[in-house]
């Protein structure tokens, strides 16, 4: 008779998530190319934008050691994947729409330099608004939480997205629109990440 070990119990990201995953932030220079925050470079089509906020804990406290992880399409609205089948839509060889960012350990700021996407058909043809899709997980998490950014110079195509109509509270749609701002000449959106709490985000079951 076999004898079967027991499931062990589950565990949160932990303090070694960024050693493993983000080495650089935690101060350890252990891989000669790591995944990071800028998902840009010079030949990069599209409009350079920076997408920055904060993760705030249910009582409003910003957590200080979140890795996230943003996964976006290109200016065209086509993304880097073989199973993105929008042929009619070109693929940008400078952009592979993938980055990792970690929170600054002291004010908890995150921030990714990309550019801006544009519109996605979805599996069933309906276009999706411009958006990115971003991953959180830190200590305190026991699965990765995912949601989404939208635009707030979107609006009508806000409108009419199809995930976004799925949400029946309207005031919850809110927490899914990243505001615009023009720092001298950059072109910022600030999406702070609410865990729990009124302004909770809302985050998708994938």
């Amino acid at each position: 008779m076999k004898d079967y070990l027991a499931e062990t119990a589950s565990q949160t990201a932990g303090p070694y998530v960024h050693i493993g995953l983000a080495p650089d932030a935690a101060g350890f220079h252990i891989f000669e190319k790591n995944f990071g925050p800028v998902l840009t470079n010079s030949h990069t089509e599209g409009e350079r934008i920076t997408i920055e906020g904060r993760v705030f804990d249910g009582s409003g406290t910003p957590v200080r050691d979140v890795l996230l992880e943003i996964w976006q399409a290109n200016a065209a609205g086509r993304y880097n994947h073989p199973a993105d089948q929008q042929q009619e839509k070109s693929l940008d060889a400078d952009f592979r729409g993938w980055g990792r960012s970690c929170s600054d350990f002291d004010s908890g700021v995150w921030r990714f330099e990309t550019i801006k996407p544009g519109a996605v058909v979805g599996r069933d043809g309906r276009v999706m608004a411009p958006h990115v899709n971003l991953w959180i997980v830190a200590r305190g998490i026991n699965i990765g939480l995912n949601t989404r950014m939208y635009f707030s110079d979107e609006q009508d195509a806000n409108q009419r997205d199809p995930v976004l109509n799925l949400i029946e509270w309207e005031v919850r749609r809110k927490t899914l629109i990243g505001q615009r701002e023009q720092r001298d000449n950059e072109v910022v959106y600030r999406f702070d990440i609410h865990l729990q709490g009124e302004a909770e985000t809302v985050f998708f079951d994938l």
